[in-house]
């Protein structure tokens, strides 16, 4: 483990020093699990009251945080994003496959596998599949006919990307996701249900990372698309002809239905269900559990299913609250009425 001085680290991230710079650093840690030699931050005012007992050597604090540390601390701009710098100091990304295609793996004679790129064992790619430089492709993977990666792209263990889907750059993708299934079209005739084909794509942009086991369906015509910097937790699903707007997240077993259009910028939190053909501003938050049954404008916070603005939903919960009280008072009503 590289061992650094606050000094350097201060510099490392970009943040004002207060204390020794010559104290040596070891390791990062949480603030209530740190001990002598490691680093620690405070971004959450909710921790504070862990910092006067750490055991840390040194913190990373921002001007909000409101706290003058007894130990040395390192004054970021933002104190998470200093401890991520801090963080990958001490923990650089490894690549876990050395470059080139194993034994096991089967190529189409059309893939073409760009430089540098790990092709791991039993992983299978298409005719016209083209690989961009040092991308990781771990084993079981399967990359269907006229699919494309850019380059430093990562596919963890068993991720399936159907025919023509579209893939930037230094897009993560974890185990089990599934890329270009079909939509779920079907033309209601005579008591049965026909499948419409599915012959659109999915297009993936530059630096979006998507959970384990998350499925993002094919446009039934046209694309699916999830914009640059989106990040998507395990279990989402997004139906087909979705787009997510640039730098938006959505946490986990979320589903959004098709042809939703959802926003830059956005949060959306655990378990949120949508209907589909509507529209999500940008910088939208939905709260987690809400189900959303119609468009939302730009800066909106919801929550609730269905989903309503924060403080009137927070404001039916209150009532709701008071129900049983204000029936009895009801009844104690209805009874000196009836006397």
């Amino acid at each position: 483990m590289p061992v650094f001085t606050l000094a350097e680290i201060a510099e490392h991230i970009g943040g004002e020093l207060q204390g020794d710079p010559n104290v040596k650093i070891t390791n990062v840690a949480e603030i209530d699990k740190a001990k002598a030699g490691e680093i620690t931050f405070l971004a959450n005012p909710r921790y504070r009251e862990y910092l006067a007992n750490t055991g840390a050597s040194a913190v990373i604090i921002d001007a909000k945080a409101g706290v003058t540390p007894a130990i040395p601390y390192i004054q970021a701009i933002d104190a998470y994003y200093g401890f991520l710098k801090a963080f990958l100091l001490f923990n650089a990304p490894k690549k876990m496959l050395e470059p080139g295609v194993h034994p096991s793996a089967v190529v189409h004679p059309g893939a073409r596998v760009g430089r540098d790129s790990a092709i791991g064992a039993n992983v299978y790619l298409g005719a016209n599949v083209q690989v961009g430089e040092r991308c990781q492709i771990f084993p079981n993977c399967v990359i269907l006919d006229d699919s494309s990666l850019g380059d430093d792209c990562i596919l963890y263990p068993s991720v399936g990307i159907r025919e023509n889907c579209r893939i930037g750059s230094r897009v993560i993708i974890h185990n089990g996701a599934v890329i270009g299934s079909d939509g779920f079209g079907f033309a209601p005739y005579q008591g049965k249900f026909h499948k419409i084909p599915q012959v659109g794509r999915v297009v993936i942009e530059d630096d979006v990372e998507i959970g384990a086991n998350a499925t993002i369906d094919r446009a039934t015509l046209g694309e699916t698309v999830v914009k640059a910097g989106a990040k998507l937790d395990n279990l989402v699903h997004l139906a087909h002809n979705v787009t997510v707007g640039e730098n938006t997240v959505i946490a986990a077993q979320t589903g959004i239905s098709g042809s939703t259009k959802i926003g830059r910028n956005v949060m959306i939190g655990g378990q949120v269900g949508t209907v589909g053909h509507i529209a999500i501003g940008d910088r939208v938050q939905i709260g987690a559990k809400s189900g959303v049954r119609k468009s939302v404008g730009d800066d909106e916070i919801i929550f609730g299913s269905p989903a309503r603005p924060i403080m009137k939903t927070k404001r039916i919960e209150a009532a709701l609250n008071s129900l049983p009280e204000l029936l009895k008072r009801v009844k104690k009503l209805e009874e000196a009425l009836g006397k």
